[in-house]
């Protein structure tokens, strides 16, 4: 039987490049199980931190090692020349987390190469990875959200005139504690809790750093909890699960160093309200126009019952410490062919 050609697209520019090669070794690692061998061949191409594209030796290197590399003496000219295995790829599995990588941008590269792909098109990329862009959608599906304002680039760097009084109308509107968040970076980057004003003029002037486009949400003592979505025009919902840490809030260090978090999986949580999650998690995939697989995020504040709907993350991670595949997992989808049903999804398109 000959084995389908898979495309492990992984690395990228953004600054989750470290976080895509460790998803691609768990997904390469999938890939080689008795079932997915027989029918797949992987061709790992990587993208390092400047763009360019690499063979699948250096993929099979950069997988093997775990480590990233830089080219150096870029020409620009030849920056997007890919290599000559691309066009023998069959299905696409991008693993790029951030922007370049879950933001439309890579989706609709692949879209015009004709060539299936896992995951959402660029709509859905797009509209999961601005996080203003969702909410909107969001508040338009009727799905309850924390109170927020979005800001700009300009209005933060504006000057002594402009700047004070945005902060006046984010503390009258939202309070403290607020989260201060780039609108389109993932992983908790550039994200920062404020618990004065002092502090939120700061994460403003931080967050501004990183994307013209920010976000400010009002703070909120919930449990944290998720739901896996997995499917194309008929999607089902994973059991839900919970995320538990000491830190302030779930930063980086913390989704990505082994301990700092504890995944609980099922969620110790009413029958009604894990029914009422799932359900919320369809229709955020259903309002986003998302595709093959997103990973959707609440807070649950117990003492009122509510359900406040978070964000939807339509590239979620796929490493060892990952929510997604450990939520497949619990519902009884093993990771092999979690992997092999996302192909398969890929083809359906």
């Amino acid at each position: 039987m000959t084995r389908k050609k898979i495309g492990l697209l992984f690395g990228g520019r953004s600054g989750e490049h470290e976080v895509s090669i460790s998803s691609a070794k768990a997904v390469a690692t999938a890939l080689t199980d008795q079932d997915n061998f027989q029918k797949y061949e992987l061709i790992p191409i990587y993208i390092d931190k400047n763009g360019v594209w690499h063979e699948p030796e250096i993929g099979k290197q950069v997988l093997n090692s775990g480590k990233s590399m830089v080219s150096e003496n870029i020409d620009h000219k030849k920056l997007w020349q890919f290599p000559s295995q691309v066009g023998e790829v069959e299905v696409w599995f991008p693993v790029l987390h951030g922007p370049n990588g879950e933001d439309g941008t890579i989706q609709g590269l692949l879209t015009l190469m004709q060539v299936p792909f896992v995951g959402s098109g660029v709509l859905g990329s797009s509209m999961g990875m601005d996080k203003i862009a969702m909410k909107t959608v969001f508040a338009a599906a009727g799905l309850a959200q924390v109170n927020y304002m979005a800001v700009t680039r300009e209005q933060i760097w504006s000057g002594p005139c402009v700047f004070p009084k945005l902060c006046d109308r984010l503390d009258e509107t939202l309070g403290y504690p607020c989260f201060v968040k780039p609108a389109n970076l993932g992983s908790s980057v550039g994200i920062a809790k404020a618990k004065n004003r002092s502090e939120l003029e700061t994460a403003l002037d931080n967050a501004a750093s990183y994307d013209r486009r920010i976000i400010v949400e009002a703070g909120i003592k919930g449990r944290e909890v998720e739901c896996a979505v997995l499917g194309n025009d008929n999607p089902q919902a994973s059991v839900v699960g919970e995320i538990t840490f000491d830190a302030d809030f779930y930063d980086y260090e913390t989704k990505y160093t082994d301990g700092k978090a504890q995944l609980i999986i099922p969620a110790q949580l009413p029958a009604e309200i894990i029914s009422k999650i799932q359900e919320m998690s369809l229709q955020a995939f259903a309002a986003v126009d998302a595709r093959s697989l997103s990973r959707v995020d609440f807070f649950y504040v117990e003492e009122s019952g509510e359900i406040f709907i978070n964000e939807i993350n339509t590239l979620p991670g796929f490493t060892a410490l990952s929510m997604y595949p450990q939520l497949w997992a619990a519902s009884g989808i093993a990771f092999p062919e979690l992997v092999n049903r996302l192909i398969e999804l890929a083809d359906a398109k």
